[in-house]
Formats: structure tokens, C-alpha cells, sequence
């Protein structure tokens, strides 16, 4: 019995978790992926989402696309509600239409980050900043208009790919003597890889389960402590970080206190393997080092 190809729309593709999935997507033969961002659809048009969808015959969308700029999101509510309440909506009834599923990827934002446990998907929300707030209205349009949807929770996202905290403190590392970085505010961070992987162990299942799941590294940190670790992979030894309360580095979003997502549940529901925080950000490193060097200047 031949496996039948399933067609999957990526909204987002050039983002640091839609790159990820473009990189496993070779190894991944029974999954016909099509790559989007804003260049080949607009998401918050009904009319262009419901061609694409009928035209590849997509049976599964997998949304990666969102307004991310925390902070600026709370001068452009209209614009974050757009991206992040209305155009899951569109996505989601699309593909209801069609019998397809949907993959909606939240945020640890949609909780006020005052808790001291791990939040489990059946805690109550209750976001404090507009990028969460559009964030949680997404995930509940979603679930509305097309049951055979999972939504996927993650945190402190870094990559290889675009612009994250690691790439960043990596650079200010080596130019400044001295850091000021946050000690308060707990979470994991998340290597974008690992969310991806997970993504598609969960395409590829023919038996799903929907509904909220959880999904960070494993493992608990500060922005400080993460970025010691961040230099000391790097190699970098000429930076002093000092640790500086929340309120000293006043932002217009309120950031959680606390975000640390409980995993048990998707974890034992797909039987995933998730990796420890600082195994991946070691690979995710490494990574990116050895860019640096196949991109330097050779010396003659």
C-alpha cells in the first residue's frame, strides 16, 4: 500500500520557525510542503487564503505567521489584532471548509506570568499586553472555526535564522565591555529547530488529538543566566553582564514573570522527546559559529 502525499500550507515561511521547517522538509518525503509569507499570500485576505488552499488542495496549514513586536503591538493594537486574531480565523474556516486541519502556534503570553508552577494548558488565561491578548483572541478563533485544530504554546524562541535574543547578545558581546540583563523574569528558552521537529512528528501522525499543547526545551532559566550561557558558548570573555531587576529596563508590554509551560501533556500524547535548553542552544551555537566562518574572508 503506496502512503499518500499530504499537502501542507506554511504561512510565515520566512520566519525563524518557518525556516526551520523548510530544513526538514527534504527529509520528509510524504509531506508536500508550500511555503508562504507575505510575498506569496496575504493572510488577511479571505479571497487570496481560500485560492491557495483550494489550488495546492492543502490538507493541513501549519500557521507560523504572527505579529511579534511586543512592544510595538501596544501602539498598533489594529495592526497586531489583524495578523494575530483575524487572519487565524481566515485560515482556520478555510480549511474547515476543505476537512483539513489546522497547526496554530501561541504564546506563553496569553498568561499573566504570575504563577510559580509550570502552566498547564488548562490554566486560566489572562494576558497583560496586546501582543498577548490578539494572541489568545487567535487561539480561541481558531478553535471555533475548525475543530480538527491544535495549538501549539512555545516561549523564547531562537534560531539560526532571523533576529532573536541569541544572535543579539552574541553581537552586543562583542561590542560592548558591559551588559545589563534581566534576572526576574523566568521561562525556557526555545530553539526554533526543536518546535519544528515536533511540528512535523505531529504532521505526520495520522491519528491526531486536538486542542492546546504546550511546547518549550525542557529546563528553567533567566534572561540573565541565558545569556552567561550564550557567551560562554560563543567563546565570549570580554563582556561583564550584570544582573538588573524588571524595573529597571522599563518596556511598554508587560512581560511575564514567570512562563514556564508544563509539557507533560504533549509529551505523552505524541510521545515526543523534547531536549534540554542548553543541549540546543550548544547546537544552535555551533550552528551559527560555523556560518561565521564559511562566511569570513579566507587569508591569502
Amino acid at each position: 500500500m503506496t502512503q499518500t502525499t499530504k499537502n501542507i500550507l506554511v504561512t510565515g515561511a520566512n520566519g525563524q520557525l518557518g525556516n526551520e521547517l523548510r530544513t526538514l522538509a527534504p527529509s520528509h518525503p510524504s509531506l508536500h510542503f508550500v511555503f508562504t509569507d507575505i510575498e506569496e499570500l496575504d493572510i488577511t485576505c479571505p479571497e487570496s487564503i481560500a485560492q491557495t488552499i483550494d489550488n495546492e488542495q492543502i490538507d493541513l496549514v501549519i500557521n507560523c505567521a504572527a505579529y511579534t513586536a511586543v512592544d510595538k503591538a501596544e501602539s498598533a493594537p489594529t495592526l497586531a489584532h489583524a495578523l494575530n486574531a483575524e487572519a487565524p480565523a481566515h485560515l482556520a474556516k478555510a480549511i474547515n471548509r476543505r476537512g483539513g486541519e489546522m497547526i496554530h502556534i501561541s504564546t506563553d503570553y496569553v498568561f499573566s506570568g504570575t504563577n510559580h508552577t509550570p502552566y498547564t494548558e488548562d490554566l486560566p488565561t489572562d494576558p497583560r499586553s496586546v501582543y498577548g491578548t490578539t494572541k489568545l483572541e487567535g487561539e480561541k478563533n481558531v478553535q471555533e472555526a475548525c475543530p480538527r485544530s491544535i495549538i501549539l504554546r512555545t516561549a523564547w524562541l531562537y534560531s539560526t535564522f532571523g533576529n532573536n535574543f541569541v544572535k543579539t547578545m552574541i553581537r552586543l558581546g562583542r561590542e560592548r565591555t558591559e551588559l545589563n540583563v534581566i534576572f526576574d523574569q523566568i521561562g525556557t528558552p526555545t530553539y526554533a529547530r526543536d518546535l519544528a521537529m515536533a511540528i512535523v512528528a505531529i504532521a505526520s501522525t495520522e491519528e491526531k488529538h486536538y486542542g492546546i499543547f504546550h511546547f518549550t526545551d525542557e529546563g528553567a532559566t533567566s534572561w540573565y543566566d541565558f545569556t552567561k550561557a550564550i557567551h560562554h558558548m560563543a567563546g565570549i570573555t570580554t563582556c561583564q553582564v550584570h544582573p538588573i531587576r524588571t524595573e529597571q529596563y522599563p518596556t511598554p508590554a508587560q512581560r511575564p514573570a514567570y512562563s514556564l509551560l508544563d509539557k507533560t501533556k504533549i509529551k505523552d500524547t505524541y510521545n515526543i522527546q523534547i531536549p534540554y535548553w542548553q543541549d540546543s542552544l550548544r547546537d544552535c551555537i555551533r550552528l551559527l559559529l560555523e556560518k561565521e566562518s564559511c562566511s569570513s574572508p579566507k587569508k591569502q
